[in-house]
Parts: structure tokens; C-alpha cells; sequence
């Protein structure tokens, strides 16, 4: 068996950078409780979890499917502003602490994923300007308490 974590797969339609950039592009404000966030692309995502099959194991290994490095919201939304062309508001303060994902592991046995964050972060913002459609679910990356 092999246990998959997945944190905050990306997708044009759903994903933390898909919250961040609708609310830019209505004039809300980002809160920064959540200051910090992993990020994969869901295709680089299915491609890892595809050749994750081969690494089961007994006791069942864990895999941590996310990019090696941690994204600050402030700056993944400053970027999304600019590319969007739109002022970006802020309420709250980063806290020390955030839900993180450690994929040294993954990335030792698969190598890290091959989708860019500025890919990410143009496609989202063309996706947000052109109306894309959205799954209308938020990823409420942004809530400490658990309470969604």
C-alpha cells in the first residue's frame, strides 16, 4: 500500500491560487492567518500518484505529494495583482506557525514536479480574466480552527 497525501493540488477551476485570485478580481481582501501554503499541479500531481503505484509497500509507505518549497500567500497574492491589474487588499497577519507538507521523500524517488509557479500563476490569472469556470468550492486554506 502506499498512503498519498496531496497538499493543495492546483487546478485551474479549484486550488488555493484559484481562492486567492477570485478574490482579488472581486476587490476582497486576502487574509494572511494562513501565511504560508504548499502548492502541485493537479497533472504533475496525477502523473506522481500514477507512479506512486510502484512504491507499495508493507508497512505502507507515505508519500507527501506537493513542490519542495513553501509559498508566502502575501507574495503569490502580489503577483496574481499584478497580473490581474488589480489593486490587492490584505487583513490579518501571518501567523508562525501553518500546515505544511515535507515531500523530500517524494521528490528523492520522483523528482519535483515539473509545472512552473509562474505557469501557475499566468494561467490563473488568464483563467480569472477570461470568466473560467469555477467548481465554486473553496479550499478555505486560509482557516487556523478546522471549522469550515
Amino acid at each position: 500500500m502506499t498512503l498519498i497525501h496531496l497538499n493543495y493540488a492546483i487546478d485551474l477551476r479549484y486550488g488555493v491560487l484559484h481562492d486567492i485570485a477570485e478574490k482579488i478580481w472581486r476587490g476582497e481582501s486576502i487574509d494572511l492567518a494562513m501565511g504560508h501554503f504548499n502548492r502541485i499541479w493537479q497533472g504533475d500531481a496525477n502523473e506522481r500518484i500514477l507512479r506512486s503505484l510502484g512504491l507499495a509497500a508493507n508497512p505502507p509507505r507515505l508519500v507527501n505529494l506537493t513542490s519542495p518549497e513553501s509559498l508566502a500567500v502575501r507574495g503569490v497574492a502580489q503577483r496574481l495583482g499584478e497580473l490581474l491589474e488589480r489593486e490587492v487588499q490584505f487583513t490579518g497577519t501571518e501567523a508562525k506557525t501553518a500546515w505544511l507538507s515535507n515531500p523530500a521523500a517524494a521528490v528523492d524517488i520522483l523528482g519535483a514536479p515539473e509545472t512552473s509557479l509562474e505557469s501557475m500563476l499566468n494561467w490563473t490569472a488568464h483563467w480569472t480574466k477570461n470568466e473560467g469556470s469555477s467548481h465554486g468550492k473553496s479550499t478555505h486554506f486560509e482557516v487556523r480552527d478546522g471549522k469550515y
